[in-house]
C-alpha cells in the first residue's frame, strides 16, 4: 500500500522519539492501564541558554546516575509536559524528508519504546513495546530549516522554545507546529507492537501504514494515507486497542 493509494484528506506520519536504552540508557514506563511517562532524550549539543536537566524534572523513571545532571532535549515539546507549544524539529534526513511533506491539517504522531511496569494487560507486549504517545495536527505546513531562517519574526516566534532553536547552532532540517485544538500528549499509550513481543508489529503497522513491519520497524518513520489516518485517529481517540490486532 502506498501512502497515497486510498482516499484524500489529512495524512499522517509517525516517528520514534523519547528515551531509549541507548539514550539515556532507560526507557519510559508503561502501566497495565496504558498510563505512561514521556522521558526526553539527553541534549548532546551546546545550547544558547540553560535547559532543564533530568534532575530538574519530576520523573517516575529512574535515570542512570551518570545522566541525572545531563540537560534534556525536550523534543517533541508538549504543554502537558511543561512546554510552551506543540513543536517538533529534526536534523536527520530520514525523518525530515517525510515530515517536510506534511501540510496544514495533516498529523504528526509520536511513538516511543516503553518498558512494562507490572503485569501486562492482554493488549500489551511483555517487557517492552512500541507505543503511540502523542499527536500533532499541523497548524501550518511543515517548515524546512532553510525556510525557517527566512521567516519574519512573528512566524518564527511560535518555535522559540523548540530544542533545535535553542541550540547554539540551529540545525533543524524541518520544524513542525501543532494546532493546540488538535494536538496532545496522549493520556494512555496505544500499542504498535504485537502481544507476543516488542519487535512484532501489530496491524497498525502492517495493515494501516506503508511499512512492511519487517526488520527494525520501530525505528522507522511510518506513513499513513488519508483512509488509514482516519481509522488510526479513531483508535487513538477511543483508546480502541482491540482494533490494533
Amino acid at each position: 500500500m502506498s501512502p497515497s493509494s486510498r482516499g484524500t484528506g489529512p495524512r499522517a506520519v509517525a516517528i520514534n522519539v523519547a528515551a531509549n536504552t541507548n539514550l539515556p540508557g532507560v526507557r519510559g514506563p508503561v502501566h497495565p492501564d496504558g498510563r505512561f511517562e514521556y522521558v526526553p532524550i539527553p541534549e548532546r549539543k551546546p545550547t544558547r541558554e540553560r535547559v532543564p536537566t533530568y534532575a530538574d524534572l519530576d520523573l517516575e523513571t529512574e535515570i542512570p546516575e551518570a545522566e541525572r545532571e545531563s540537560p534534556v532535549h525536550f523534543d517533541p515539546e508538549f504543554p502537558e509536559a511543561g512546554g510552551e507549544r506543540y513543536t517538533y524539529g529534526d536534523e536527520h534526513g530520514v525523518k525530515a524528508r517525510p515530515l517536510s511533506e506534511l501540510e496544514r491539517g495533516d498529523h504528526l504522531l509520536f511513538y516511543a519504546t516503553l518498558s512494562q511496569v507490572g503485569e501486562p494487560a492482554p493488549w500489551q507486549a511483555p517487557e517492552w513495546g512500541a507505543y503511540l504517545i502523542g499527536a500533532f495536527r499541523l497548524a501550518r505546513d511543515a517548515v524546512t530549516g532553510e525556510a525557517y531562517r527566512d521567516l519574519p519574526p512573528e512566524e518564527r516566534a511560535p518555535f522559540r522554545n523548540n530544542a533545535h532553536v535553542k541550540r547554539a547552532d540551529f540545525d533543524a532540517r524541518v520544524l513542525v507546529l501543532g494546532d493546540p485544538d488538535g494536538s496532545r500528549l496522549l493520556d494512555r499509550a496505544v500499542p504498535l507492537s504485537g502481544r507476543e513481543g516488542g519487535t512484532a508489529a501489530n496491524r497498525i503497522v502492517t495493515d494501516l501504514s506503508a511499512d512492511s513491519g519487517r526488520g527494525p520497524w520501530w525505528r522507522r518513520p511510518l506513513r499513513f494515507d488519508a483512509e488509514a489516518t482516519e481509522e488510526l485517529l479513531a483508535v487513538i481517540d477511543g483508546h480502541a486497542v482491540e482494533r490494533c490486532f
